[in-house]
């Protein structure tokens, strides 16, 4: 349902704005994707009368400049751009497991505290995470975010600043792709 809600409402800010409304399908949770599970958005989509300019060709509908409409059949220009992130060290390699990131966010809640990744990953030399990597030990990427408030111009809510006690380095890669 927040699929659809979602769609709902990117649909409704682009056509109220003469836009175009490209539909991509998030595929890469490998645990919960299926061709079953895109096809019934899709039917949920067009029986909500929510019809995509851009996106899968499904019924007449789709097709367009800006595919592939999967996210699964970007990875190589999402690998592209994770690289220069990580080569301008705006992104890092984390190797917590799940257990050891539970452990933490009990711990900040013992103390009534929200959790916020603490970076231990960035306290690993170049050579240890290429060991790593080498070794195959699972690893997700974090997006690196300044120390610092940032604002932002959303065009629907205006001008909002976010604290950076607020700003966590988030999973932008999860560790299975």
């Amino acid at each position: 349902m927040g699929g659809a809600r979602t769609a709902l409402f990117c649909w409704a800010f682009a056509k109220g704005r003469d836009g175009t409304f490209i539909l991509r399908i998030e595929d890469t949770d490998q645990k919960r994707s299926s061709d079953a599970a895109s096809i019934g958005f899709a039917k949920d989509l067009h029986w909500l009368g929510i019809l995509w300019d851009e996106g899968p060709q499904w019924q007449g509908v789709g097709g367009g400049p800006h595919g592939p409409y999967f996210q699964s059949e970007r990875l190589e220009l999402y690998n592209h751009h994770l690289q220069r992130l990580l080569d301008a060290g705006h992104a890092y390699y984390a190797f917590e497991t799940g257990d050891e990131l539970d452990a933490k966010r009990k711990a900040a809640s013992a103390a009534g505290k929200p959790y916020r990744y603490d970076r231990a990953a960035l306290a690993l030399s170049p050579d240890d995470v290429k060991d790593k990597l080498a070794a195959g030990v699972p690893a997700v990427i974090r997006l690196r975010c300044p120390g610092h408030d940032v604002t932002i111009k959303d065009e629907v809510l205006g001008e909002a600043t976010i604290p950076a006690s607020e700003i966590d380095d988030f999973v932008i890669r999860k560790a299975d792709g």
